[in-house]
């Protein structure tokens, strides 16, 4: 199996990773219950590793699922894989895998032709993090270098998590992060200090090709933002039923493909004159954390302060990649 991806998968694998106790088995299960992923899809789970929590046969069932449980190592054979892939003829494939045996000898097994890796999810129990990462630091690593998703379960407000995040991107920066909170909730681990800009600054500059990670974090935290001073490179835009004296200050951003191109910003009050239509310039302002008319949601407003004439970007889409 290589980390290599196809336009059209024919047979999907999702591979999750992790050491015992980290929660694969119940992300597979919520996977597998979860009308956005599945949708009666002939699934064939493949389990390298029997846990405390176990798979009902009605879960099974109902997901039309089949599972095989493979004891060691040397069960995961080409051999096998292509009995597997004969006898149930899988549409998707999903594997939880251990990982003490490595994930790159599961990489270097030969996989029926027609099976492709679609995604790699490693779980890392955060309340042991610290003593695998000292211990067993060659296995621990492994899977966060390799994956495209990285879950830490059983967080709490003692996780490290910044420090956490910090070392997981210094393995794979383009990866995705995830912390699972013991209440329920879960949250990107982005502290003030993982910005690319200095929040401890009286006025925050934004840099052109920064105006993506501030969007984003304005609408993931937008407390974090409350009573801010901010200094900022865009447009102003007129949408309907706006308030009285604000209007849209945003950049158009680029959010998946050339062919899908839309505006991003956020409602700026004003006292003097609307801006001029498709004029860049410098806006220093307040933020205030609000709800958001044209979010539908807690976000933020900007009380505009100053505006300064100013050269377009380089590059006038902001980009999220």
């Amino acid at each position: 199996m290589s980390q290599q991806y196809s336009d059209e998968l024919r047979t999907p694998i999702y591979l999750i990773t992790g050491f015992l106790e980290s929660g694969k088995t119940n992300l597979i299960k919520n996977m597998l219950t979860d009308e956005g992923f599945s949708q009666g899809e002939r699934t064939l789970l493949i389990v390298c590793e029997e846990g405390e929590e176990e798979y009902e046969k009605e879960l099974l069932r109902n997901s039309n699922t089949v599972m095989e449980v493979i004891d060691s190592f040397e069960d995961l054979t080409e051999n096998n894989f292509a009995l597997m892939n004969d006898k149930y003829l899988p549409e998707r494939i999903i594997i939880e895998y251990n990982s003490v045996w490595g994930i790159e000898n599961l990489f270097r097994i030969k996989k029926p032709q027609e099976w492709e890796l679609a995604q790699m999810v490693t779980l890392i129990d955060a309340t042991t993090f610290d003593n695998y990462l000292t211990n067993m630091r060659n296995l621990m690593t492994e899977g966060p270098k390799l994956a495209d998703l990285v879950i830490f379960n059983r967080c709490s407000e003692e996780t490290k998590k910044s420090s956490y995040r910090r070392i997981i991107k210094g393995m794979n920066n383009t990866c995705s992060i995830i912390f699972e909170n013991l209440d329920g909730t879960s949250d990107d681990g982005v502290g003030e200090e993982d910005l690319p800009y200095d929040m401890k600054s009286d006025v925050i500059e934004i840099k052109d090709d920064q105006f993506g990670i501030w969007y984003i974090d304005c609408m993931e935290h937008p407390a974090r933002y409350n009573n801010r001073k901010i200094r900022i490179k865009g447009m102003g835009f007129r949408l309907e039923n706006l308030p009285k004296k604000t209007y849209v200050f945003g950049r158009f951003a680029m959010t998946c493909c050339a062919d899908d191109i839309g505006g991003i910003g956020f409602i700026c009050r004003y006292q003097d004159k609307f801006p001029k239509e498709k004029e860049w310039f410098y806006l220093t302002a307040k933020i205030e954390s609000a709800f958001s008319e044209i979010h539908g949601r807690a976000a933020v407003i900007l009380v505009e302060e100053k505006r300064e004439p100013a050269e377009k970007p380089e590059d006038e889409l902001v980009y999220f990649g």
